[in-house]
Formats: structure tokens, sequence, C-alpha cells
């Protein structure tokens, strides 16, 4: 074929190019191509435990199982129940930290916020013992700050009224020795903490016996009871009537 003034060939570049790279690929030894899958995999774990752990760490902030020791919550919680720990409910901090940062505010008094609501009569705690921080102890909440608590006759008053603790299933509610409540005067709880007892009123080291505890050593509100699966269930709350 007779070719014009000019005219050259086009080179096939694309497919020589083509070509060129799948015979590199080809080459390239067995042992790179399995380091690089092994590379592959090892990172695929290394996320997916990341992974798992975080979801750890958020739950275990949130939830928290707890076993039950003794038996100073029987008859509704029994020792060695196990149960789970809502730790959010009372997630609460300072609105006025910030501001002891800035000069001349360091006297500023703590103004405490509850964004889902602070402990609640007649709810039941997990909390570190105020004379061992070491050691969870579990209780139920029977006066809040500022409230006055009776025992009397076998029977409990907050702020002069009586309370129906049908929990107790007729268990009367004493006070022993030397302890603060044993002398016929109501006791006042201060700011900052509640008045706990256990339900098993003749067998439990409350508030009673080592005063209010504080609400900072609280760490959460026994929400589920999950083994034994005979006591599987939402653990329920006293209800008492509206305080003033």
């Amino acid at each position: 074929m007779e070719r014009g003034p000019g005219f050259e060939p086009h080179p096939p570049v694309a497919e020589s190019s083509a070509s060129a790279t799948g015979w590199e690929r080809a080459d390239e030894p067995a042992s790179a191509r399995g380091a690089t899958s092994a590379r592959g995999v090892l990172r695929e774990l290394l996320e997916t435990a990341i992974f798992i752990l975080l979801v750890f760490l958020i739950v275990r902030g949130v939830i928290q199982n707890f076993k039950i020791e003794g038996q100073s919550m029987e008859p509704n919680l029994h020792t060695g129940q196990y149960i789970l720990v809502n730790k959010i409910v009372y997630f609460h901090f300072d609105m006025n930290a910030p501001l002891r940062l800035l000069p001349g505010n360091a006297d500023l008094a703590s103004r405490i916020v509850y964004p889902f609501h602070m402990p609640r009569r007649g709810e039941i705690v997990v909390f570190e013992y105020p004379r061992d921080m070491s050691k969870d102890y579990i209780k139920r909440v029977i006066g809040l700050p500022g409230d006055t608590v009776l025992i009397k006759d076998g029977q409990v008053y907050v702020n002069d009224q009586l309370l129906d603790e049908a929990y107790l299933q007729g268990v009367q509610t004493t006070c022993r020795g030397d302890d603060p409540c044993n002398f016929g005067q109501p006791v006042t709880v201060p700011q900052g903490a509640v008045f706990v007892m256990g339900d098993n009123r003749n067998n439990s080291s409350d508030s009673r016996e080592w005063g209010a505890l504080p609400l900072d050593g609280i760490i959460g509100k026994a929400w589920v009871s999950y083994w034994p699966r005979d006591y599987w269930g939402v653990i329920p709350a006293g209800t008492y009537p509206a305080q003033p």
C-alpha cells in the first residue's frame, strides 16, 4: 500500500502499555503478594479490635454489672445475684467549675446540674462505701438533701410523713446503740448527700450507723437483675407519697 507524504504509522501505545503492566504483575513474587494480603488481614483485625474496645469503654461508662454480696437488701435482692447498674442516669457536673479558673473566683459556690435526675426516694443505688472507698455497697434512698428522717416505733418518717415501706414485708426499723437516729430526734440530711438504708433493717450497715451518703460517692442506680434467671427483670423502686 502506498503511503502519502508525511504519513507515519500510529504507535499502539495503549495496548503495549497495558500488556507490559500485565506482565509486570504476573512476574510479582508470590511472597510479596502474600505479605500484602497478610498486612491487610492484620489491619482489619486491628481495626475490629479497636472498635470493640471503644464500644466496651462506652458501654462500661453507661452500664456496669455488679454481684450482690451479703444480705442487707433481703428480701428483695439476694447474695450472689447479678445486676446491671445504670451509671448515666445520675450524671452531674458543676456549672461553676470553669469560672473558678478565673482570678478572684476560687471561692465560687458549686452549682450542680443533673441533666437527667438526681437520686430519688425509694430508688436502690450502688455506691462507694464512705469508710472504705474500695468497697461497693447497695442500699435504698430514704431521704434527700434537706430532708428530716425520724425513726420511731419501728417506722420511718420523712419530713413528718410516714413512709409506706411495703417492700420490707413487715420488718421494723430500729436504731442501735449510739446511732445518731437512736435519740428520738429527727436527723437532717445535709446538702450534697442522701440518707440510705438496707431493706434488711436488722442486718444492714447504712446511714443510721455512718451518716449520710455523699452524692459524689454514688456509682449508679440498680436497674436490671439478670442472674439467676428466677430474678430476671427490672428492679423496682419504692413509691412514697409526694414530699413537701
